[in-house]
């Protein structure tokens, strides 16, 4: 009988069957909780995935290739279930300096298959802000997403940026993108404008907090109580009074 060829589809199908048979029902329950929208899930923990995506990974680039790997993830974004989109982030993630222009496009491409936060961070945090901060021309684009209509491609545009501590190099490009989406009423967005003035300001306090007292007239509250979060009290409270 002649050996099966192996296609990205076929590996990208074999991995779907592995995240149905290995899910859980009762969890795939408790993950809709965390969501507005209707969610699709297997109900696999985050841990767990991760560790059998790196298995996966190892064996399909020892036998295939980085290239086949890529399209085997970009088959699994395309999919229905949140588990099939973080794991095909968690096949790439920490190989993102193999990657180039190309591949930043690609997955830059992958935002208009986002249907929820979590699988928007994913891609969002563990491969495109890599990559933005490898190479930060790249900027251009991300201030790009910040003027669409698509809230993901502007959330992206906010949590391509988190990478401390590196982040203390883009202060002058977050400073701006912030500017940028200071009047978004979208919550997703807010959300994430938040959660990357929150790691500026660990990662650079002394210019981080000047700037929040600055803006604190005149940005949303959700996005200043989430930047304030880690701040010390005496700060926190000076930037809410």
């Amino acid at each position: 009988m002649p050996k099966r060829r192996l296609t990205p589809n076929y590996i990208a199908a074999h991995i779907r069957r592995v995240l149905k048979d290995g899910g859980s029902a009762p969890h795939s329950e408790e993950v809709q909780w965390f969501f507005k929208e209707e969610v699709k899930s297997r109900g696999w923990y985050t841990a767990e995935l991760r560790k059998v995506a790196v298995r996966f990974r190892r064996a399909i680039v020892r036998e295939q290739g980085v290239e086949f790997l890529i399209q085997v993830a970009d088959k699994l974004f395309a999919g229905k279930m949140l588990e099939e989109k973080v794991f095909a982030v968690f096949l790439l993630e920490k190989q993102t300096k193999q990657f180039g222009e190309k591949e930043f496009r690609l997955f830059a491409s992958w935002l208009d298959r986002v249907s929820s936060w979590a699988d928007h961070d994913a891609l969002a945090h563990y491969l495109l802000a890599p990559m933005v901060y490898a190479d930060p021309t790249r900027c251009r684009e991300v201030s790009r997403w910040a003027k669409s209509q698509n809230r993901w491609r502007r959330r992206a545009a906010c949590v391509a940026l988190i990478l401390r501590p590196e982040q203390k190099k883009l202060f002058a490009e977050i400073v701006r993108l912030s500017n940028q989406l200071l009047g978004d009423q979208d919550d997703m967005v807010q959300k994430g404008l938040g959660w990357l003035l929150r790691e500026m300001a660990k990662a650079d306090p002394k210019r981080t907090v000047p700037y929040l007292m600055k803006i604190r007239a005149r940005a949303p509250r959700l996005v200043l109580r989430t930047a304030c979060e880690t701040l010390p009290a005496a700060s926190r409270r000076r930037v809410l009074a």
